[in-house]
């Protein structure tokens, strides 16, 4: 007899319910990398980053109005203006007065540039490096970090996603165990990772070893990946509920003092949550801020955007440094692709998708702060000096981490893969 290998968001329901039903316990997809499987490579080891905090702005964020501006363009500018930042020779939009105040801490990288145009394929290939396909699904770049470098706190998630979808954080071909563990509202905290209140610790317990008797044959008997992970289920579900650094996810646990700095909007709240779990040990976090997609009234809707990112940023590289851990954390600022120089007046001045050039940052664990690395031209349409790719984008988070971007792994079908594609590191912002 055989047995079809089912898919992997099948697979993660049906260990979920299981556990709901036979335990009586709410499971989140699986934690991440087995204790077994979590021993750091030995480069990450000794690399100045440790964590990652991956800030997706979904819907592609026009990078004229923001991290490249033109100020001798009136034209590509329109109602944006350029402001001076903390760091010589960056300037950014004036929508952005807070992240100026920091930009001696961020590396802009100016010369972006991918073939991906459109917004699914676009945030797929920025995830994954690889262009989406309907025959495989390619391990997110968070589930690459947990494969390579494993978990640091042993109890909790090694990847967590906050108002992201499942698409862009999942485990690919490494399975459920690589994916992220979700978060919806930063401030509801960790759902899903409780005893339900109607059974109690004893009736627990019992369940278990109920369970253990019943199971324990029949795991002997098929000893497979499919029921290693049902097994394991239990295990990591007891070991995280059980855990001290549950308190990670708690919010009501930052001081009033803190809050304010982040300021009450979803996405600041993401980033204070960001925080505290790099504290606790979570290696890779991203957090989503969409609506980014200008077609129609571009710079209202960035204004928008910009409001309720330019104060959490900020906040998140100021409190990081203040608390010691922006060395050790890498701040990533990514998107699927910027928006074009010409101004749409049909669409009440919007910008179209433009994936040739566009920007992204990186701040923290050991990136050079306070410079910018290439250059569009002079009305930021094309890429006119260095320019990095999505894959290189993604070699050069992995060099940062001390991760073997040239490592290659085999997914099951025996096709070879790599964190990075055939991207190459930028070494020029790698300190």
């Amino acid at each position: 007899m055989s047995f079809e290998q089912p898919d992997e968001l099948s697979r993660r329901r049906f260990l979920s319910q299981a556990a709901r039903t036979c335990l009586g316990v709410h499971v989140f997809p699986m934690l991440g990398a087995t204790l077994a499987e979590a021993a750091p490579a030995s480069a990450a080891a000794t690399a100045k980053a440790k964590h990652v905090i991956y800030l997706f702005m979904s819907g592609g964020m026009s990078h004229v109005d923001t991290f490249d501006p033109k100020p001798k363009k009136k034209e590509v500018m329109g109602k944006t203006t350029a402001i001076a930042s903390s760091a010589d020779g960056i300037m950014l939009g004036h929508y952005l007065p807070e992240t100026a105040k920091v930009m001696d801490k961020v590396c802009v990288i100016n010369s972006m540039t991918s073939m991906q145009g459109a917004h699914e394929q676009g945030a797929y290939v920025m995830h994954t490096s690889y262009n989406l396909r309907g025959t495989i699904k390619h391990p997110s770049i968070g589930s690459w970090v947990m494969k390579l470098g494993g978990r640091i706190n042993q109890e909790i998630p090694g990847f967590v996603a906050i108002d992201t979808p499942a698409d862009h954080s999942g485990g690919g071909f490494f399975g459920a165990k690589y994916s992220a563990a979700p978060v919806g509202s930063p401030d509801a905290g960790l759902q899903d990772s409780r005893r339900v209140e109607e059974v109690s610790k004893e009736n627990f317990d019992r369940r278990l070893s109920l369970a253990d008797k019943l199971n324990k044959q029949f795991h002997d008997r098929y000893e497979n990946s499919d029921v290693k992970a049902y097994q394991d289920l239990y295990q990591e579900a007891i070991k995280l509920m059980n855990s001290k650094d549950l308190k990670a996810f708690n919010l009501n646990e930052e001081s009033a003092e803190t809050k304010k700095l982040y300021g009450s909007g979803r996405f600041g709240q993401g980033c204070m949550l960001a925080r505290r779990l790099v504290e606790h040990g979570v290696r890779f976090v991203e957090v989503q801020l969409g609506g980014w997609d200008t077609h129609y009234d571009n710079f209202t809707a960035v204004e928008g955007r910009c409001k309720e990112f330019d104060q959490a940023y900020a906040a998140l590289i100021t409190d990081l440094h203040k608390r010691g851990k922006l060395q050790d954390t890498l701040v990533v600022v990514a998107t699927e692709f910027g928006r074009t120089p010409e101004i749409q007046a049909e669409h009440k001045d919007g910008r179209d998708h433009h994936p040739a050039a566009y920007s992204c940052l990186l701040a923290g664990g050991g990136i050079k702060g306070g410079m910018k690395y290439g250059e569009t031209d002079a009305s930021g349409d094309k890429v006119k000096d260095k320019p990095v790719t999505v894959q290189d984008f993604n070699a050069t988070i992995a060099a940062a981490l001390g991760l073997p971007h040239e490592l290659v792994i085999m997914s099951p079908s025996k096709r070879p893969f790599k964190i990075a594609d055939k991207g190459v590191p930028v070494k020029a912002v790698l300190g």
